[in-house]
């Protein structure tokens, strides 16, 4: 009786194991989640919450988390070594992203209404011309997993600054200190800024704002990552993409 008592324990903590097994979140063959890569890399993915232009959680984030593809997420890490030596971290705005999560953009850009808080992502132009622009696509390389969205935090300083969403901000493109914070190096604009300010060659922005543009492009490209000419904060891994997914974002287990 003693041990069938025990081989009963056994069976029922083996059958707990295998239910949290299929409760957690399994990604495909592939993904990883960086933090489980490199948990120093700061994370604020927009789009799990309200500070974003749509102004609200995109469909398919149901976690605020970073996925990337494996190799992406070990390059990411080779990045944040170098960074580390020079007190700055990445930080990653957007990394996997649902194709749910780009069509619930798609429907937002065609719904024909535009908040105020919505038009300090897209100051000089209507949101319907984000498509004729090249500032949002029917089809992303974030859904890849190849693509990210990133910046540079300078370690150094105060990033404590948080985003109000009962604040009144100055657009996009405004002074740092107007504009809503990202608690990360100022490049001139904030993220997701659809106006030319965001090119990543763009003339209308200082020297400074230049060199750390410059230094984040340098950086990256080290790791063979290219960046897209119109968002000084999007990067791709060629190669690397592949198929498109439509995973959701779940918590880490």
């Amino acid at each position: 009786m003693i041990h069938a008592g025990r081989g009963f324990a056994a069976i029922v903590a083996a059958c707990c194991l295998a239910s949290a097994a299929a409760q957690a979140q399994k990604l495909p063959a592939g993904f990883v989640y960086l933090r489980d890569v490199d948990p120093t890399i700061i994370q604020d993915i927009r789009y799990a919450g309200s500070n974003n232009f749509v102004g609200r959680p995109l469909r398919g984030y149901q976690a605020a988390e970073c996925v990337v593809k494996r190799e992406v997420g070990t390059l990411l890490k080779s990045v944040q070594e170098e960074l580390a030596q020079q007190n700055l971290s990445l930080k990653m705005f957007d990394c996997y992203r649902p194709t749910r999560a780009v069509a619930d953009m798609v429907a937002w850009s065609r719904d024909g209404r535009e908040t105020p808080a919505q038009k300090r992502y897209n100051p000089a132009f209507s949101k319907a011309d984000l498509f004729r622009l090249g500032y949002i696509a029917e089809r992303s390389g974030h859904s890849t997993g190849a693509a990210l969205d990133l910046t540079l935090v300078d370690l150094k300083v105060d990033n404590s600054a948080t985003f109000d969403p009962a604040r009144d901000y100055a657009d996009c493109t405004a002074n740092v200190n107007l504009r809503a914070p990202d608690g990360s190096i100022d490049m001139g604009t904030g993220y997701d800024c659809s106006d030319t300010k965001s090119h990543t060659a763009a003339k209308s922005i200082t020297a400074a704002q230049r060199r750390w543009r410059e230094k984040l492009v340098q950086v990256m490209a080290r790791r063979g990552f290219v960046n897209y000419s119109k968002e000084w904060w999007h990067f791709s891994l060629p190669g690397a993409g592949g198929q498109a997914y439509d995973f959701p974002i779940t918590p880490r287990k």
